[in-house]
């Protein structure tokens, strides 16, 4: 037990730094894969995440609709820009003539502009190839590169930066207390990275238990199984690099990528 201890303490962050950068990050196709398996385990309890493009519900959160691949959101801005750029791409698609209402309702949960037919429009346009791309890119742009990128300057491999991706899908990376930056400075009051000398696995625990608590913040949200019963069973089995056979739980269903 000593020599397990006196080990940990003296693996640099030289060496941290050299096993990460010698595993697959997770913008690796094989590791991006699995990322968005395990994000549509918990949006869409299935992991069959390309299903998605199609997918828009109003799940009363107060975001008002949420859609797509991300759970991109008329309330949140994310959509707005989400269909700006499809309309850039190509203009006259089915969902351009509810920008003008897209950029009313944006910051509050109202369908005014938008009721009856945006739903009906947003299946529609989710068959076109287009859109699915923008999709996509906007997905890469706003909620996966930053997580990445935040990820390995912080030093931790695949797991971590899924950890970050999922707090930023869900929280967004805006300046609120519940967001990924404040969760992420709310962790470096407990714990080091790996970049800064610190140990990873203490590292993202306390990551982890700063994103439950943002999590408990919020109604809508407070059911924090996608941390519990999914990247909290990983870090428990040292699988820091994310790698299959992976089974995890959420909302009490089992999953498994083999």
């Amino acid at each position: 037990m000593m020599g397990a201890v006196t080990c940990v303490g003296v693996f640099s962050p030289a060496r941290a730094a050299a096993a990460s950068a010698a595993a697959p990050g997770l913008d690796d196709p094989a590791k991006k894969e699995i990322a968005m398996k395990l994000v549509s385990s918990a949006e869409n309890s299935t992991l069959d995440w390309k299903a998605q493009y199609q997918y828009i519900e109003d799940i009363g959160d107060g975001r008002g609709y949420t859609a797509g691949i991300i759970g991109f959101c008329s309330g949140t801005g994310d959509m707005l820009d989400l269909v700006d750029l499809y309309t850039d791409r190509k203009p006259g698609n089915v969902l351009a003539k509810y920008l003008p209402a897209l950029r009313r309702v944006d910051g509050t949960d109202s369908h005014d502009g938008l009721d009856p037919h945006f739903t009906e429009d947003w299946r529609k346009a989710a068959r076109d190839a287009a859109f699915q791309q923008a999709q996509n890119d906007e997905r890469d742009r706003v909620y996966f590169n930053p997580a990445v990128k935040q990820g390995k300057t912080d030093g931790v491999r695949a797991l971590g930066q899924f950890a970050y991706y999922d707090a930023i899908v869900m929280h967004g990376n805006g300046g609120d207390a519940t967001s990924f930056g404040s969760i992420r400075r709310r962790a470096l009051r407990q714990a080091q990275p790996p970049a800064q000398g610190g140990d990873e696995t203490t590292y993202l625990n306390a990551f982890l238990d700063a994103r439950v608590w943002a999590m408990k913040q919020e109604e809508a949200h407070s059911d924090t199984s996608r941390v519990d019963t999914a990247q909290r069973v990983f870090l428990r089995q040292g699988n820091l690099d994310l790698n299959p056979p992976l089974n995890w739980k959420v909302y009490g269903d089992s999953y498994h990528i083999g």
